[in-house]
């Protein structure tokens, strides 16, 4: 828990900074640059990580790769993160961005899951319906299981709604389970 708490801090003054010099959105495409220049290739994420780097190296090859292709303030945030020796919190720092810039725009992310693949006019329905009963805007990740066997499941921030067919059966089964039967009738000789 500590590692994300860590992580919040670090995006909270990101945003500020972003904020601040009107750059937020230059921000979160700069992230995907930099996931980009580490997912192009593991060596990369090695290098990164590896404490056989010091600092001062991995900072000239990050300048070198990102100089030109993201906005300096972000670059030298990017360089403090890694004097600081907080690289691998970087997936979790930009998590806690984007979950940041979301609720700054009133935009909930909704893990909507269903028992098969939505067409798209499903998907603009159920976005409709939960930002209407979440009154913000909702923004959809949307994910089949089968094992659901229908209905949705929405899960956003910690909160979770079932309406899946799977549920349903199973709070059945439960209450027949526990269910009384009536007795039988007295038999008389």
């Amino acid at each position: 828990m500590r590692e994300e708490t860590i992580a919040r801090n670090y995006a909270a003054a990101l945003y500020e900074l972003g904020e601040k010099n009107d750059e937020l959105e230059a921000y979160a495409e700069a992230f995907g640059e930099l996931d980009a220049a580490i997912a192009s290739d593991a060596r990369v994420a090695r290098f990164l990580s590896t404490p056989k780097v010091d600092a001062e190296r991995k900072q000239e090859v990050l300048r070198t790769a990102l100089a030109g292709r993201v906005p300096d303030r972000f670059l030298h945030f990017v360089l403090v993160v890694l004097a600081k020796r907080r690289q691998g919190l970087l997936p979790r720092i930009r998590t806690a961005f984007d979950s940041i810039l979301d609720e700054r725009a009133g935009r909930v992310v909704a893990e909507v899951t269903l028992a098969r693949e939505p067409d798209p006019e499903t998907v603009a329905e159920l976005t409709a319906r939960l930002s209407s009963l979440l009154g913000k805007t909702v923004v959809p990740r949307v994910l089949v299981n089968h094992a659901i066997i229908g209905g949705v499941v929405v899960r956003y921030g910690d909160r979770r709604i079932d309406g899946s067919v799977r549920r349903q059966l199973v709070a059945l089964k439960r209450e027949m389970m526990h269910a009384k039967l009536p007795e039988p009738p007295a038999v008389s000789a």
